[in-house]
């Protein structure tokens, strides 16, 4: 009997695989956000050299809407049963999650991934990075995180820093020069493309009286955020203004804010005792986000602290002008005065003069809205992000990104006629 035959698609899908590499991103997912469009944007565009599997703590069942993205991009997602306090079952399973994918690299993303990732992979021998991307100090849990978090990094293989003023603060914190990379975040642009008009009705909607103006801000309700001082150049700015551009008429501003968090109930006291409940709305938590930033006449970002924000990136992409605080990563995606104007934080006077002044100034608008979405498109992209992570790998497996694509492709011509 003739033994059976193997064809050569199979062939060449089974060679091609082993000449694979595999990197797995592990996680502490509660939502699908910034840092998660992130992973996954990298895992799109990389070469076929590199194949990518994404790994979550459980976080009480909040992870699988970042996993049921992953797996609907047809990546292979793994929810981890055992999680805080549980933390030696949760390494155990780990390492067995590693070893079952056939992990190459492993990429650790926040405090308690870069733990439990470099003990799994020094146990299994394999390279562990770590994306810093900033630390918040929002309470005093997080800030001992934080110190640990220090502390793991300085035994990592690489830790990429999402800036170089986070690179900054993480050479202050031990970690070796060498050890360090920037890799700045990216945006796909093409998600802005087609803005549908009816989400600025929904705007205006959102306010007891449609205001003149809009501007947004979005992120977590957290300390860091600088929302209390937003809400504070609101109450400065809560008076009929002469705006420019629709037919010269005066009007009030609205202020909208998208984000939720453990703040939500202070800031809405602030609101109500600034007397701005019809002027400054909370709105909450939403998916579709993407469709109401192209409609905003200005776009606030008021931070103490940052690695390298996406919501800005996000703004200038979907063609909204930028007022943000000269914090962390920020001015390395503001050019004060060329794409957008920079503040001091913490400074609600300056913000709101500066809210004020760009949304009175129609080509000061126009201008920004255009330099600014060229530059996202010129510097941000994944293309740009996904080859200096792949010479990042390779690297760290020992072999030319050249020298991978060779193999790659001898390999997985085998067979073909």
């Amino acid at each position: 009997m003739s033994e059976p035959s193997l064809s050569c698609d199979w062939i060449t899908c089974h060679l091609a695989t082993e000449q694979t590499s595999l990197v797995t991103h592990l996680t502490s997912s509660r939502f699908f956000g910034g840092p998660e469009r992130q992973m996954l944007g990298l895992a799109q565009s990389l070469p076929s050299t590199f194949r990518t599997s994404f790994v979550s703590f459980r976080e009480t069942g909040l992870c699988e809407a970042f996993l049921d993205e992953v797996r609907l991009a047809s990546f292979e997602g793994v929810a981890l049963r055992h999680d805080t306090p549980h933390l030696l079952a949760a390494r155990k399973e780990l390492i067995d999650v590693l070893r079952r994918l056939g992990t190459n690299v492993l990429c650790c993303h926040g405090y308690k991934a870069n733990l439990l990732g470099l003990l799994a992979a020094r146990r299994i021998g394999i390279p562990v990075i770590a994306v810093s991307r900033g630390w918040t100090g929002e309470c005093f849990r997080i800030r001992l995180y934080e110190v640990l978090d220090r502390r793991v990094l300085r035994w990592m293989d690489k830790v990429v820093c999402v800036s170089a003023a986070q690179a900054e603060k993480v050479r202050r914190s031990g970690v070796r020069q060498q050890q360090i990379t920037v890799i700045h975040n990216a945006i796909r642009p093409e998600r802005f493309a087609t803005p549908d008009p009816a989400y600025r009705d929904l705007l205006c909607r959102m306010f007891p009286e449609p205001p003149a103006r809009i501007v947004g801000a979005a992120g977590r309700l957290s300390p860091e955020k600088g929302f209390d001082i937003l809400i504070a150049a609101a109450q400065i700015l809560d008076s009929p203004l002469s705006l420019s551009g629709r037919g010269g008429e005066g009007g009030r501003i609205g202020f909208i804010l998208f984000g939720d968090g453990p703040l939500r109930d202070a800031l809405a006291r602030q609101i109500a005792a600034h007397g701005l409940k019809n002027r400054f709305i909370l709105a909450g938590f939403r998916p579709d986000l993407d469709c109401y930033l192209p409609h905003l006449d200005l776009f606030v970002q008021s931070s103490f602290t940052e690695g390298l924000p996406n919501v800005i990136l996000e703004a200038q992409a979907a063609g909204v002008s930028v007022v943000a605080t000269s914090v962390g990563g920020t001015p390395e995606v503001i050019e004060d005065g060329r794409t957008g104007w920079l503040v001091p934080p913490r400074d609600a006077a300056a913000l709101a003069e500066r809210i004020a002044r760009l949304l009175a100034d129609d080509l000061s608008r126009a201008t920004f809205r255009r330099q600014g979405r060229a530059d996202v498109e010129d510097r941000f992209s994944f293309t740009a992000q996904s080859r200096l992570y792949e010479n990042l790998f390779a690297t760290l497996l020992g072999k030319s990104p050249a020298a991978l694509a060779a193999a790659f492709h001898v390999e997985s011509s085998a067979g073909t006629p």
